[in-house]
């Protein structure tokens, strides 16, 4: 039995997906424990690629469970959208195996009207945000203020709740951002729909995970975003609404911290951002527009091109630490092989002052420059390769301080989208 938690180390986008759909075999049951449908996740399935915003990646593989907790926003008309388009694809074959926290709380038509109001009218300093509502539902909840799927369920309360939210909404919305206020009955009728299609996934989430806990099965926790886009710790404010590092799966899937038995962190090979925000190893130039091109480096969900630099080894310190990663996942690989030097962050410059931990304040994050350690390319193609002595030599050698530079393990590298592209040293599950 091993329950495994897989989050990301940098700014998200890492191939958390790919990792999720390879472990899903191994686990009895695969939960998401935060964020919303801001997250994307991409599997490559043979000649298929397909996208995940909400419901685990193990919803790929057959008789696995797929859980929704509580810590995840909901938009319905995603997650509807998301098991039809499953359906066509043959892979949403058991509906059983999908469950949605009764707990998880609902992201309505006013927090995604508000989340563009607001970017529109920012005064040129904008977050980046995908528009989702995903910050707005957030902010509701913490404000207890927010809809959960099971107020959803009852039809009066609900009706009463939408009401005397859009008094406060609406108001903000014409009064403040001058935009065209909501008709509360209209989106009573719409999620009115979505209720009867939903109910029937519903369930108590943690008594589920407290079960197969029980029983010894074996649980994959899927995180979304990554380190430092934490509400907390990341590069605040350019972050999301949720707390994305590893320790959340407790809360936001309703389990004891004490159940966590590995944590692996995902990272690329080099580093990537989309958004704004802080990026200090970035690379603007010929060598970023490569790593573009060769990674595809095209938002999951929104389809903006990331920005792309060199492995930043001070933020995977510090995001190691943060989370207590047990072991690493190197993804993308393969996207280095063309170049003929690469260069690793090992510190931050200021001035005269050298420092090899992430700065405090955001002025801190925009002075501060990359100080690098150069190793030589390999120059030879890596895509596919699923045995570690099969890597050239100057591959493993970046490996190998890439590991070093983070302090733990490197067990899994990642050699192309497809699932057989991988090497695996140690399996978190077969441990």
């Amino acid at each position: 039995m091993a329950n495994v938690v897989a989050f990301g180390l940098q700014w998200g986008d890492e191939g958390k997906g790919k990792i999720i759909d390879l472990l899903s075999e191994f686990a009895d049951a695969i939960v998401r424990y935060q964020g919303g449908a801001n997250a994307g996740h991409t599997i490559v399935v043979g000649e298929r690629k397909v996208v995940l915003h909400l419901i685990p990646s193990g919803i790929l593989h057959p008789d696995k469970t797929c859980i929704i907790g509580n810590g995840v926003v909901v938009d319905p008309s995603v997650l509807i959208g998301e098991i039809e388009e499953l359906k066509r694809s043959g892979y949403f074959e058991d509906e059983r195996r999908f469950k949605l926290s009764a707990h998880a709380h609902l992201i309505m038509p006013y927090h995604k009207k508000m989340d563009m109001l607001r970017e529109s009218v920012s005064d040129g300093r904008k977050i980046g945000t995908t528009g989702r509502g995903i910050g707005p539902a957030y902010e509701d909840k913490s404000s207890r203020l927010g809809i959960r799927v099971v107020d959803l369920l009852d039809k009066k309360f609900f009706a009463e709740k939408v009401r005397e939210n859009l008094k406060v909404k609406n108001f903000l919305i014409k009064r403040l951002y001058k935009g065209e206020p909501l008709r509360p009955r209209d989106v009573i009728k719409e999620y009115g729909t979505y209720r009867e299609l939903l109910k029937k996934y519903v369930a108590d989430t943690p008594l589920l995970i407290h079960e197969a806990i029980r029983k010894k099965r074996n649980i994959l926790f899927e995180g979304a975003q990554g380190t430092y886009l934490d509400i907390d710790h990341g590069t605040y404010p350019y972050v999301t609404s949720s707390n994305t590092l590893a320790g959340n799966a407790a809360c936001g899937a309703g389990m004891p911290p004490t159940a966590i038995n590995h944590v692996l962190g995902v990272c690329k090979a080099y580093t990537t951002r989309v958004g704004e925000g802080p990026f200090p190893t970035e690379l603007t130039g010929p060598e970023g527009e490569l790593m573009r091109q060769k990674g595809g480096e095209f938002g999951a969900t929104t389809g903006r091109p990331r920005r792309c630099g060199w492995f930043d080894a001070v933020i995977a310190k510090r995001a190691v630490a943060l989370s207590g990663v047990s072991s690493l996942a190197v993804m993308k690989l393969d996207v280095l092989d063309e170049f003929d030097n690469l260069q690793i962050c090992t510190g931050y410059k200021t001035g005269r002052r050298l420092s090899t931990e992430p700065p405090l304040s955001l002025k801190g994050w925009s002075a501060c420059e990359p100080v690098y350690e150069t190793l030589p390319g390999w120059k030879s193609p890596t895509q596919g390769i699923t045995r570690l002595e099969d890597l050239p030599q100057n591959a493993r050698k970046y490996l190998d301080r890439i590991e070093t530079l983070s302090g733990v393990p490197l067990d899994i590298i990642s050699t192309g989208p497809e699932r057989t592209h991988t090497i695996i040293r140690r399996n978190p599950f077969l441990m």
